[in-house]
């Protein structure tokens, strides 16, 4: 049964980006919903997509937790750790103890940051199609078991997901247009990011509470997360209308 369960949210996540990939779907959404995806299907702690942006430094696009340690954590390999490393080679780094000094000898200050957020295991799949490296998948673990062939297998699959979804194959010969849609997705981020700070101060609650709100109406009525973020900032939309996030527990 659990076998089957996993099977029908794969194919859930196939149908989302087949019903996504239009000339207009919003990017930033599909890659947080791979990366929550990533977390469900592999049994997982947190995931997270990084992109690089024009000088080929990596920077978070999409996080399953919205946590600010967590995303302090994938933010830190915007200059070492695993996924640097993933990026430049293009080849995956899979179940690295982050409590073995010879395997995070390359990495310290994101190793020891990553126990402390309580993490044992990290894993770095490239976001690569032919011989384009764009990014990379980062996986955490909190639990001290080893991902198996299978499960690396489709976090393969994953980030091919991913990295497809962001190039298109009607774009992958156009160079311009591909610089254009990674830094477009690096730029709504931000503005995301921005919006999770306003709200999260005029609720009194969480960024990450605030962050499923805002997304949560952003979906239900159809808009796209960067245009919805700008909106919000430069106070066209009354945020009043958001239904308000749960109370803290």
């Amino acid at each position: 049964m659990i076998g089957m369960a996993r099977e029908q949210r794969l194919a859930e996540v196939f149908m989302e980006v087949a019903d996504s990939l239009t000339d207009d779907f919003d990017v930033l959404d599909l890659l947080q919903r791979l990366s929550i995806r990533c977390v469900e299907l592999l049994d997982v702690s947190a995931a997270g997509i990084l992109l690089a942006d024009p000088l080929g430094e990596l920077q978070v696009v999409a996080a399953s937790d919205e946590h600010a340690r967590i995303l302090e954590l994938f933010a830190l390999q915007h200059d070492q750790g695993p996924c640097v490393e993933c990026y430049h080679s293009g080849t995956a780094r899979t179940n690295i103890d982050l409590n073995s000094p010879r395997a995070t000898a390359g990495w310290p200050r994101f190793a020891n940051r990553a126990r402390e957020t309580g993490y044992v295991t990290t894993h770095a799949i490239p976001l690569r199609l032919r011989d384009r490296n764009i990014g990379a998948l980062n996986l955490f673990q909190a639990a001290p078991h080893r991902l198996g062939e299978s499960d690396i297998a489709l976090a393969q699959a994953l980030a091919g997901v991913a990295t497809i979804t962001i190039l298109q194959q009607r774009t992958l010969e156009q160079s311009h247009i591909e610089r254009t849609q990674l830094q477009t997705a690096l730029n709504s981020r931000i503005l995301v990011e921005q919006v999770k700070g306003i709200l999260a101060e005029r609720w009194q609650t969480s960024p990450d509470r605030a962050f499923f709100a805002f997304r949560g109406y952003a979906r239900s009525n159809h808009l796209r997360l960067a245009d919805f973020a700008t909106s919000i900032i430069v106070g066209t939309f009354d945020t009043a209308v958001i239904p308000l996030p749960l109370p803290e527990e």
